[in-house]
């Protein structure tokens, strides 16, 4: 999708956690039917395009699983994955969920299909890793 970027603001359901992240206004959400990774938007993960507000660092919290690599970062308050670093797919990049974007700077969201339980075929099948690269 070609929009323009601007930086959305989001984070968990208490407001522990709270992040800016630069990505487009239109953007994809993978819905994947994995349990761990519902509706995420991915962007390149450099220190220019997200950033982690006020102490929001205090309350996070991180689980990884199989090969390590995905960060899956959690609030110790409410328990929300409102981001995580480096998804398999997208190892530089970030994901951040989608319904956890303050309103006001989404202007569309297109939704597909991520068959997280098939991820090797699935990653081969979409274009998701090209989400994390820095378009110019």
């Amino acid at each position: 999708m070609d929009a323009e970027k601007v930086w959305h603001t989001g984070g968990c359901h208490c407001k522990s956690v709270r992040w800016k992240v630069i990505a487009p206004s239109s953007v994809v959400a993978w819905d994947c039917n994995c349990p761990n990774c519902y509706m995420k938007v991915i962007a390149p993960s450099s220190a220019v395009n997200f950033e982690l507000l006020g102490d929001s660092h205090k309350f996070l919290t991180t689980y990884t699983f199989g090969t390590h690599t995905a960060k899956h970062t959690f609030c110790k308050i409410c328990g929300i994955t409102s981001f995580y670093y480096h998804p398999r797919s997208n190892t530089d990049g970030i994901a951040v969920t989608f319904k956890g974007v303050d309103p006001g700077t989404l202007t569309h969201v297109e939704i597909r299909h991520a068959d997280g339980k098939n991820w090797e075929r699935a990653v081969i099948e979409t274009d998701i890793a090209s989400y994390s690269k820095v378009q110019k």
